[in-house]
């Protein structure tokens, strides 16, 4: 069951917890930001109403992670995932799982699982590890975890409550250089919009422009209606590009890509 949006954009938390008390779901699921759009999600909000009514919650903190502090006590979190390629800025192929104490204690365990996440106990018995171990396999790139323990130990150093106020101000900038341009239509939605940028343009096709972009040393991702169907469909578009300002962007860096893009939209 998906629960509905808001007019102004993210979902309608009073819609979702009405739902949670008719449906009693297995599991509640919920995006802190999803990655067609910079709409940032009340997570937090959401987890009161799981823990009010002792719901498993879910959430994908894909584009928070490295953007945003994330603090799974506060949002309520049974589990939590990210990747650590995106605004932490770790290596490709990286990744962690959260899972409370309260998940493992209901005995919870992966669909397969190996002789690191459990012990062989008996010939025709097993006992899964009692920490979120038993999640992990036997087989680990460790290189490419020590690269994503680097990553988030550079972003501690920064300080997550700065980046957290410098990439939104910047994706806003983004926005407000964009908005202006005509041809060009900003759509991301919601009271509170963190540094994905996303936009459509009059005239030109996904592909031809997202190399247009390329061309110009500016780096983007294109997103398409098969990624957010409820969300392209509402937005009434079949793709957009999405700009991902970071903390080490320039307001001059910014203004030149809104400038680059009021020279193609022309």
């Amino acid at each position: 069951m998906h629960a509905p949006d808001t007019r102004e954009g993210g979902v309608d938390v009073e819609a979702m917890a009405a739902l949670m008390h008719t449906r009693r779901p297995k599991l509640v699921a919920a995006t802190h930001i999803p990655t067609n759009s910079g709409l940032v999600q009340p997570v937090a909000e959401i987890g009161r109403h799981c823990r009010e009514l002792s719901l498993l919650y879910l959430v994908d903190a894909c584009q928070s992670i490295g953007q945003y502090p994330i603090d799974v006590e506060e949002i309520g979190a049974d589990l939590l995932t990210s990747t650590c390629r995106k605004f932490l800025r770790g290596p490709r192929g990286s990744g962690f799982l959260f899972a409370s104490d309260r998940f493992l204690e209901a005995g919870h365990e992966p669909l397969f699982i190996d002789m690191h996440g459990a012990r062989w106990s008996a010939p025709g018995a097993y006992e899964p590890a009692k920490s979120a171990s038993r999640f992990e396999e036997w087989e680990f790139p460790y290189a490419t975890v020590l690269g994503c323990a680097a990553a988030a130990r550079y972003a501690r150093e920064v300080g997550l409550e700065a980046i957290s106020r410098r990439t939104p101000a910047l994706a806003a900038r983004l926005r407000a250089g964009l908005g202006a341009i005509a041809g060009v239509e900003v759509l991301d939605r919601g009271p509170e919009l963190g540094a994905l940028v996303t936009f459509s343009i009059k005239g030109w096709e996904a592909v031809p422009f997202k190399e247009a972009m390329d061309a110009r040393r500016i780096n983007s991702a294109l997103s398409y209606r098969e990624f957010a169907q409820f969300d392209f469909g509402d937005k009434d578009v079949d793709w957009c590009l999405r700009l991902s300002p970071h903390y080490y962007n320039t307001e001059r860096e910014v203004d030149d890509v809104a400038a680059a893009v009021a020279e193609l939209a022309s």
